[in-house]
């Protein structure tokens, strides 16, 4: 189990790392498009198309490690009502279905997209859209080695709700 849980920090280690540098990034990037716009009347012509593909990698990596800490938002009123081994299945099967959707969604269509796309180049910045593309199998796989990890802590008897939660933060009354 030692093990895992060292897999699961490295991986949030890694993925919030990369998230935070795009997210620096995207800020001089911008701080940098307002200059020239407004302060030389020179706009940029890349700086937009690379906070849109910054924005969306960094969206999608969030996502990942959200999903890793069971964070994400769903409906929980059937979820709320079970308790013991009702409860530990259909977690369990949420995770099997985030899993199957990811793989097949995320990995084999981003795949997918990914290859035949890599002809194709961007308006800008004149790279492979290929390239753009490459962070959909990425957070695929990021995700089913999460739902693997979460559905061996539970399959354990770890409790994985709301750990980060509102209700843990004392936002509600």
């Amino acid at each position: 189990m030692n093990t895992l849980h060292l897999i699961r920090k490295w991986m949030d280690k890694i993925i919030m790392g990369l998230a935070i540098t795009l997210f620096a990034l995207m800020v001089i990037i911008g701080s940098y498009q307002i200059i020239t716009r407004y302060f030389f009347n020179s706009p940029s012509t890349f700086s937009e198309e690379l906070l849109t593909y910054s924005f969306t990698w960094m969206a999608l990596l969030a996502s990942a490690y959200v999903f890793g800490k069971r964070d994400h938002m769903r409906m929980a009123f059937i979820a709320d009502k079970l308790s013991g081994t009702p409860k530990k299945i259909l977690d369990i099967s949420i995770e099997v279905l985030i899993f199957l959707f990811s793989a097949i969604a995320l990995v084999w269509g981003g795949y997918s997209i990914m290859m035949l796309s890599m002809q194709q180049k961007t308006a800008s910045l004149g790279i492979p859209m290929g390239y753009i593309y490459t962070i959909l199998p990425i957070c695929g796989v990021a995700i089913c080695i999460y739902c693997v990890l979460n559905i061996i802590d539970m399959a354990h008897g770890k409790d994985l709700d709301l750990q980060n939660g509102i209700e843990a933060k004392g936002d509600i009354a």
